[in-house]
């Protein structure tokens, strides 16, 4: 929100309510000691949330924590919720105590400053003008005012939430309506609402009219009320408005077809007066486009009340439940003619059909005139179909889908009205239609007019504590929650700037393939606040990197193969001159052909990286030639990192000795270190890099934030200048790539009782422009390709795709997730053949006494079956599939899955010399200790268990020992915090320091047994006992040999089980995770309990999104469609399964067993109408995959699309 806008108000931060200096608010306290604070980078943004909740109602629901908390993005939901429980009457047993926490006193929050309110209520008010360098914002304060400014300038669009700036290109005048001040904003005349009203106002009003007026007066009040909980989350509500909602125009607005469909109308007004134009068929004239002419404002929204005999419902979907922008909406009203079930008046609107709010009036002038009922409803289905038409480009793809949704909310809204006639003709006292027959609506139907469940109960998580004595496995908080809940903690970004820092702003390909003619970086030089452009000719020294033995560009020079590969970059005094250069700089390209963005077609042409990679045991042959067959595939989508922290670096270039001092956000700080030595062409001794903290990775920040770093090390050193790289988020994920997409083919063969004896699996992985880590994660795809299950003849083939895509990079599972989910899927296929439960099938073939993976290493799985009777006893599994069962007979429209899955999960890197990590311990004179290791705090609370570490070995209290950063001058040659090894590498390595100064103080423990610690430190240092230690931890033995396809690439293996049940809408696609249970078992000690259970959690629920909510969407020139929250959507607060019970230590993969019971409950669908047998599903399986999938009628009545000339919006990948 510009600061222009916030003339008069009062500015409330995370910093404002609270800091650990002086006194912290209670829900700053309570998100700290309840483990509600993760990377923390989110977290000033929950506190803030829940702080103004609580000053609004200070004993909240669940209800209201979750509308609170839907606003936020988070990686970490669950930990969130159960942190805002205890500001609840739902208090569960906990790990602390309600008594021991600050309570809330809401009298010692801040007041609205006094002066504030003098200087509102003063009659002297004056218009406030803001000029900059291309734009000016205006704020009126008479109605009179405004309308001259808008005549004056009637392209200027007038603001009031602020909420679509952004949308305006070009503009050089804003007009803010400020005039609101001698206006009351809950001022109703008549139900005409004014248009400067926030919809939070306008959603209270409406809840007032909806208690206080006759029920058949406020259907359309309902309605809108249904729909304004949708829009946007609780913080855009406060500010947007009704009148910029309406005049926005958006084709896929949740209000507007209510509105229209509502006969509702606006009152415009202009230099030469008032007219009032109905909100209908002729308002809306295109994209973003309607009737209004450039110099008339909307006054106010006039909504009628509802008329006797009068119906009015409005129905959404969209891809996640709140805070997103719907795929379909709709508004419908009819009209009875008195006493009669035959339709006097008719009106339905869609949005999300059309390039603006489209009016199905042939099909409402079908059914007027005839009763409702089924007849009538089939005759309107033939000609909605024929009236909703999208083209196969049409803009936000899922044609079929969308055209689905019309057809099934419209059956929706067909048994509303059927069950309110039926309920009319019950409380008429007499019935005036006795001679009218109104059909009952079948109960099997009335799952279609049901919500999904949506109250999240309590759960509960089981883990062991050590002995109170033992610092080791404690339930201790974030060592940093403190400082994160108070907007503390400093991130990379919040390094205060330097004097003559300058921004980088990156200039990217907008080419899939495509030969450099010439870089013209005349007109950027020439903007205002440009310093330099740098580009590949700048770079001193090498000018690529090689992270797996083949080369990668750091800036390209002749040829781009991917949209969003990074040709040169702009250094300005500002980040927005930087930005406003980069997008006047031209590049003129050559198309090179043959681009290609799919698996199959790099299949077609052979374009691979080497080498590909096979693994086999068992004779396959011959084992096909013993059991029965089936050939499947499944396709995996893509993931987008979405770390909290976008890429962010900022380099200060030293004035001797060619020294340079790198700050960034990186899981990898000696990668950084090399490249940006290598890239300058100085010794690595030079450079050193730190890490305080990152915002979140997950693996994303390893080899991309090298490459930025290099690039952001080049600018400082052409500049002589500190150089500051951040990111946008559209930009961090058009550059940065994500998640491999994978195409898994699978051949089964199997007995009649379930027993697998033989599978053929081949992995085609997109793994883009560059190789990147490609190459080792199609190794670890083929090492875990069994996961839990002896396959006596196996085979496993995968080879990474070079594709015309942003290069794939490491993600959380490397690999595993998308291995793993096709080989469930394979063998859910086989029990779908042989009509038998999944969890039958998978037990048949686990993994039973000592044995050999498919490369010859051994394991004992005796922890594997412990799991998976644990958490078929705990999840109630038999209990629960005949309920299950029983639910689907019983409803048409709703149904429900049950999936178990396991895992046996490889922890560690595959190589030796990545096991290894070091440590440095120093002991200052007054007894702290200071600790520097090689790992990284991303969230995981790595340093608090290295914390826990030192406070056990050295036998000291956590508040002696700090952490400060992790820097490469500190420890050197240190490896990549990733695959789940940083706390047993670096906790290693500190205990091995710890080991050495424990040992070094001995002699004088025993000269004064009865000291304490600063005594004993004190005495050694007037001894000359030296009191820093290095540690270092050498790592396991570990290799793979792929010639002879045998080795050991892990240390160990950690095995979990988890289900889930699911309800599925069918008519939609939505779902919702009913109950969740986990169950792990792992041979390693567990640190800090507390930070693991919330990190598990975390990724149980990315892998919920994984399989079934995050699509990156491409079009067909390669561009990334979905690059921002607005289109890519992660889970929320309102995805949370709402039962989740724990134990121990599930991943990633686990969230495969909500797709898995997805599936089941698809399944169940398919049934209904006459389907058996295996079928395709990919992942994600978004509401559209899994509709269509369900196959019901109304995805059938859409005729097929015709191969045509256009292309579609998106391209099908992997």
């Amino acid at each position: 929100m510009p600061i222009c806008q916030l003339h008069g108000a009062a500015v409330t931060t995370v910093e404002g309510i609270g800091n650990t200096k002086t006194r912290l608010h209670p829900v700053q306290e309570r998100i700290a000691k309840a483990h509600g604070s993760q990377c923390g980078f989110c977290t000033p943004g929950m506190v803030m949330s829940m702080y103004t909740l609580l000053r609004n109602k200070p004993k909240p629901s669940m209800e209201d924590i979750t509308e609170a908390l839907g606003g936020n993005m988070l990686t970490h939901t669950h930990s969130v919720i159960h942190t805002c429980k205890t500001h609840t009457i739902y208090i569960y047993v906990e790990l602390f105590r309600k008594e021991d926490l600050l309570p809330l006193d809401p009298t010692q929050d801040l007041i609205f400053p006094p002066e504030l309110i003098r200087m509102a209520e003063s009659p002297e008010q004056t218009t406030q003008k803001f000029h900059g360098e291309r734009m000016t914002w205006i704020s009126p304060i008479t109605l009179d005012e405004l309308v001259q400014l808008k005549t004056q300038y009637p392209q200027a669009p007038v603001v009031m939430g602020n909420t679509n700036v952004g949308e305006y290109k070009g503009v050089r005048c804003y007009v803010h309506n400020s005039y609101v001040q001698w206006i009351s904003l809950f001022s109703i005349l008549k139900y005409d609402l004014i248009r400067c009203c926030s919809l939070s106002t306008v959603q209270s009003v409406l809840e007032r009219c909806v208690c206080s007026l006759p029920a058949e007066h406020t259907q359309t009040y309902a309605a809108l009320l249904g729909q304004l909980r949708h829009v946007g989350g609780q913080q855009i509500r406060n500010v947007a408005t009704l009148g910029g909602n309406v005049a926005s125009a958006y084709p896929n607005s949740d209000l507007n077809p209510i509105l229209a469909a509502g006969r509702c109308s606006l009152l415009l007004q202009t230099k030469e007066g008032k007219r009032r134009v109905p909100l209908d068929k002729d308002f809306f004239v295109g994209f973003r486009k309607t009737t209004l002419r450039p110099d008339e404002l909307v006054l106010s929204v006039f909504i009628p009340i509802s008329r006797k005999g009068e119906v009015v419902r409005a129905f959404r979907h969209a891809p996640r439940k709140t805070n997103a922008l719907p795929t379909v909406t709709t508004g419908m009203r009819v009209w009875f003619h008195d006493g009669s079930d035959v339709v006097r008046e008719m009106s339905v609107y869609y949005g999300g059909v059309g390039a603006c709010t489209f009016c199905a009036e042939r099909t409402s002038q079908q059914v007027t005139g005839r009763p409702w009922n089924e007849a009538t409803l089939n005759e309107a289905y033939r000609v909605l179909v024929d009236e909703v038409t999208l083209g196969v480009s049409a803009p936000g793809g899922q044609v079929v889908f969308r055209r689905s949704l019309t057809l099934s909310l419209f059956f929706r809204f067909y048994l509303h009205v059927l069950q309110y006639l039926k309920d009319m003709v019950r409380l008429s006292h007499p019935p005036p239609w006795t001679k009218t027959y109104v059909a009952e609506v079948p109960c099997e139907q009335n799952s279609a007019m049901e919500p999904l469940p949506c109250v999240i109960g309590p759960g509960y998580q089981e883990f062991q504590v050590r002995s109170a004595q033992d610092p080791v496995g404690q339930p201790v908080p974030h060592s940093s929650a403190l400082t994160h809940a108070t907007g503390e903690a400093v991130y990379c970004d919040d390094i205060p700037h330097m004097n003559r820092e300058v921004f980088l702003s990156l200039v990217t390909s907008t080419k899939a393939h495509a030969k450099i003619i010439h870089i013209d970086v005349s007109r950027a030089l020439d903007m205002p606040g440009v310093v330099d452009v740098i580009t590949a000719k700048d770079i001193p020294g090498q000018k690529f990197q090689s992270f797996t033995g083949i080369n990668e560009e750091v800036l390209v020079e002749e040829e781009v193969t991917c949209v969003g590969q990074i040709i040169c970059a702009v250094v300005a005094d500002t980040k927005q001159h930087g930005k406003l250069a980069a997008a006047a700089l031209k590049v003129t390209y050559e198309d090179l052909p043959d681009r290609i963005f799919t698996t199959e077609e790099a299949v077609e042409q052979c374009s691979f990286y080497a080498p590909q990679r096979t693994l086999q045991r068992g004779d396959i042959h011959m084992a096909f030639q013993e059991a029965e067959h089936i050939y499947e595939e499944i396709r995996v989508g893509g993931q987008e990192h979405f770390y909290m922290e976008t890429q962010s670096m900022l380099v200060i270039p030293a004035r001797e000795q060619k020294e340079v001092k790198v700050y960034l956000s990186t899981q990898h700080p000696t990668c950084a270190q090399m490249s940006v030595a290598e890239t300058l062409g100085i010794p690595a001794n030079r450079v050193s890099c730190h890490v305080k903290r990152v915002g979140g990775a997950f693996g994303g920040k390893i080899t991309k934030a090298s490459i930025l770093a290099c690039i952001t090390a080049v600018a400082a050193w052409k500049t002589e200048r500190p150089v500051r790289c951040v990111l946008e988020r559209g930009e961090d994920m058009l550059i940065t790539g994500g998640r491999h997409p994978v195409l898994g083919k699978y051949k089964v063969g199997f007995m009649n009782d379930g027993k697998i004896i033989a599978a053929d699996v081949h992995y085609f992985v997109n793994a883009g422009n560059t190789p990147d880590e490609s190459v080792l994660v199609v190794e670890k795809m083929l090492v875990q390709l069994d996961n839990a299950y002896n396959i006596p003849n196996l085979r496993g083939q995968s080879v990474a795709c070079k594709t015309n895509l942003p290069s794939s990079t490491a993600f959380r599972g490397f690999g595993v997730p998308q291995s793993m989910v096709v080989i469930e899927n394979m063998i859910h296929d086989v029990a779908m053949t042989l009509g038998r439960p999944a969890e039958e099938i998978k037990e048949m073939n686990l993994y039973k006494g000592l044995s050999r993976t498919h490369y010859k290493m051994e394991f004992d799985p005796e922890n594997l079956h412990c799991c998976w009777v644990e958490c078929k006893k705990r999840s109630e599994l038999g209990r629960r599939r005949p309920a299950v069962a029983e639910f689907n007979r019983r409803n048409r429209w709703k149904k429900r899955g049950i999936a178990m899955v396991p895992i046996k999960y490889g922890v560690g890197f595959g190589h030796s010399f990545l096991q290894q990590a070091a440590a440095l311990v120093h002991i200052y004179k007054d007894g702290s200790v200071l600790v520097s290791h090689g790992g990284i705090e991303m969230g995981q609370g790595l340093h608090t268990k290295v914390q826990q570490v030192v406070s056990r070995e050295l036998n000291i209290p956590l508040s002696l020992i700090h952490i400060s950063e992790t820097c490469t001058s500190a420890v050197p040659n240190t490896n990549p915090t990733a695959a789940s090894f940083g706390t047993d590498a670096n906790g290693m390595a500190v205990w091995d320091a710890c080991q050495t100064l424990y040992k070094r103080l001995e002699p004088v423990r025993k000269k004064d047994p009865s000291g304490t610690w600063k005594s004993w430190i004190a005495t050694a240092f007037q001894e000359r006992i030296s009191l820093s230690a290095t540690g270092f931890y050498r790592g396991h033995e570990l290799s793979m040999d792929w010639q002879k396809q045998e080795g050991r690439p892990y240390t160990y293996f950690t095995y979990a089980v988890c289900c889930s049940e699911v309800e599925l809408d069918c008519l939609t696609g939505e779902y919702r995770v009913a109950h969740t249970h986990a169950r792990a078992l792992c041979v390693c000690a567990r640190v800090c309990v507390r930070v693991r259970v919330w990190q598990i959690k975390g990724a149980f629920m990315q892998g919920l999104g994984l399989y079934t909510m995050e699509e990156l969407k491409f079009s067909p020139s390669g561009s990334l469609h979905t690059r921002g929250p607005g289109q890519y959507k992660i889970p929320a607060v309102c995805d949370v399964p709402l039962q989740f019970n724990g134990i121990g230590e599930p991943i990633v993969f686990l969230g495969s067993s909500v797709f898995f019971a997805m599936k089941e409950a698809i399944t169940a669908a398919r049934t209904d109408v006459g389907l058996s047998g295996p079928f395709p599903l990919r992942t994600p399986a978004t509401p559209e995959h899994a509709c269509l999938a369900c196959n019901t009628h109304f995805n059938q009545m859409i005729p097929k699309m015709e191969a045509g000339t256009s292309p579609p919006w998106a391209m099908e990948l992997p």
